[in-house]
Formats: structure tokens, sequence, C-alpha cells
């Protein structure tokens, strides 16, 4: 059966998955590797989970700079990934720069 092959490759997949620290009852990681034991595994879901793992869509499509960087906000998105960052390490910005709007 083609399902005993691929599930192999898609625990190891599972294994390699970064933990989500902000949602701790919810993982990829689990729901991959109770995906791996389904008996109708399929190979374009284990080629789908590689291909989030290996973060193809990113290289296929590229987002711009100008994108990345509107004219409006240059550094919000940069500030957004700096809070998750300082989030999932207890890290918090104090009362007094939430209230006058600095970062």
């Amino acid at each position: 059966m083609a399902s005993t092959k691929l599930a192999p490759q898609l625990h190891r997949i599972a294994a390699g998955w970064p933990v989500d620290p902000f949602r701790a009852n919810i993982q990829l990681k689990t729901f991959l590797a109770s995906l791996a034991d389904h008996p109708n595994l399929t190979p374009q879901a284990v080629r789908a989970a590689r291909a989030l793992q290996d973060n193809e869509f990113q290289k296929k499509y590229p987002l711009s700079e100008k994108l990345l960087k509107p004219a409006s906000m240059p550094h919000h998105y940069t500030r957004l990934v700096e809070a998750f960052d300082k989030s999932a390490q207890g890290i918090r910005r104090p009362w007094w720069k939430i209230f006058f709007g600095i970062w």
C-alpha cells in the first residue's frame, strides 16, 4: 500500500515542524502526525506539507519591497514581526508606550 511509504515521510515532516508558542493546545505538528496515521493518506498531502515546510510558495511568489514597506508606514511589518517575537518570549511593551503610541 502506498500510504505505508508515505507515513514515515509525513512523520519526518511533522517532527521537524516548529512549535507554535501562541497556540499551545493546537499544533500543526500534532495534526500532521495524526494525518500520517490516516489510512487514506495521499501523496498530494505529503507534497503539500513538504512544500509548506520548505517555503516553496514564498519562493515561488516573492513579495515586493513596495508591498513589504508601504509608503504610509514603512516599518509596520518589521514592528509586527518584532512584537510577535517579543511576545513569544514574554516581553511586553510598557503601558505608557502603548498609551502614547510609541514603538
